[in-house]
């Protein structure tokens, strides 16, 4: 294992773009289903609510069950092995989803996608925490985090254009192939570096000692700061991913906009919006951290408020062009939180602890913003439908002013314990 040394601030930021380039596969192969809703729907004859269950639920609970011991797994041994053969396995079940004939057989595939994609985030912040010293964290998690970003939009726009001249089967293979390459290149030239490395040279005196996973969760369940930004970040996920799913859907029904327009427009406003939220985010909270930690939360919990307006005038304006522009600012304020959630998880518990902190925040918000937040608007859906017909979505969605609101209660309880969980580490 190369000492901390022969790591060159030039390959720390090309491992960091690799792992980027990593997460926007992870999220084109997750959210090109989005775009794909309406015509699956119609060809396998299914529900909202089983399309709901199919992107929500179904998903989650092998995501995020699977996190945990494999990001024990991380915590031990090889965190690139461990990243190059989950991103193996979510690209090969992604281009199977192209085969399938049945709701069942997506719905494994679906399954098979969740299961790899579990063994990417947790090692994946665990690898950037020690490439990258704590003054400079929130930045490079938040760089990461554009992935997310990055990956809805091609997921978007590809799927969008691919299934409109194709059909949705050929935007499977398309985008869940080239992921097989990639993983390659993650095995080959990613180097493990030393846990704890980059902490050392900064001063931390973090042990580096193994703890089991009982005092892990114990070490967790006893950080205020962590069950509130865990919460916070999930709630805000609830809204966050119930729109990634349903709104191409929304545009479809309510402004019948065809599916490679659709994908280009919410691929630009979502994408780019996205990235800006979350790089500025991350930089602001590096500079407002340095000096006060609760600062780092006060501003996405201040986000997280003013995009409930622009989100909810984007669902009631009339015609689609003007709002998808509006809701470009609601895409920035919503991706700010990456960088200071991610980087404080990180500081608040040893090198030895970060995969699995990193699982159980990712656990939270997957089970809650991921597993709820689609199932949510498709029971709604179905529920609205004799009463608001193609309109119904439009109302489902408004259940992401609750989550926001309920988001910015509990990043302002993270900013109130924050320090004193802290000050243990110096």
């Amino acid at each position: 294992m190369p000492a901390h040394s022969t790591i060159t601030p030039a390959y720390a930021r090309y491992v960091l773009v690799l792992l980027f380039v990593a997460y926007v596969f992870n999220f084109v192969d997750r959210q090109i289903l989005a775009i794909l809703l309406q015509p699956i729907k119609e060809e396998l004859g299914v529900s909202d609510t089983a399309m709901g269950l199919l992107t929500g639920i179904a998903f989650a609970i092998f995501y995020t069950f699977a996190g945990i011991p494999i990001a024990r797994l991380a915590d031990r041994r090889s965190r690139r092995t461990i990243i190059a053969i989950g991103l193996t396995a979510w690209s090969a079940m992604t281009a199977a989803s192209g085969l399938v004939r049945t709701f069942a057989q997506l719905a494994i595939a679906r399954i098979g996608v969740g299961v790899g994609e579990a063994a990417f985030v947790p090692p994946a912040h665990s690898l950037i925490a020690d490439y990258f010293p704590p003054e400079r964290r929130a930045t490079a998690l938040a760089v990461f985090s554009m992935g997310v970003h990055v990956g809805l939009a091609f997921g978007l726009v590809l799927g969008g254009w691919i299934a409109q001249l194709y059909g949705w089967r050929v935007a499977f293979f398309t985008v869940g192939i080239p992921g097989l390459l990639l993983a390659i290149a993650v095995r080959l030239t990613v180097r493990e570096p030393v846990r704890g490395g980059s902490d050392a040279l900064h001063g931390s005196s973090a042990a580096l000692t193994q703890e089991s996973l009982s005092q892990v969760f114990a070490t967790l369940r006893s950080l205020r700061s962590f069950r509130h930004l865990a919460l916070a970040a999930a709630f805000h996920s609830f809204g966050g991913y119930a729109f990634a799913i349903w709104g191409p859907t929304f545009f479809v029904r309510v402004h019948h906009m065809p599916t490679g327009q659709l994908g280009t427009w919410l691929g630009i406003v979502l994408g780019v919006g996205g990235m800006v939220g979350a790089v500025g985010g991350g930089l602001l909270s590096d500079r407002l951290g340095a000096r006060d930690a609760r600062r780092m939360l006060y501003v996405p919990a201040i986000a997280t408020l003013v995009q409930i307006p622009c989100a909810t005038a984007a669902l009631w304006w009339p015609s689609p062009i003007p709002a998808m522009l509006l809701l470009f600012p609601s895409a920035v304020m919503s991706a700010i939180w990456f960088g200071p959630v991610f980087a404080l998880t990180q500081a608040l518990v040893s090198p030895t602890m970060r995969a699995t902190a990193s699982a159980v925040l990712v656990f939270v918000i997957n089970l809650i913003g991921l597993g709820l937040g689609p199932l949510a608007v498709g029971a709604l859906n179905d529920y609205l439908q004799p009463t608001f017909g193609p309109e119904a979505i439009r109302y489902s969605l408004l259940i992401l002013v609750v989550a926001n609101l309920m988001a910015a209660h509990q990043f302002l309880g993270a900013a109130r314990t924050i320090r004193a969980d802290l000050a243990p580490r110096g």
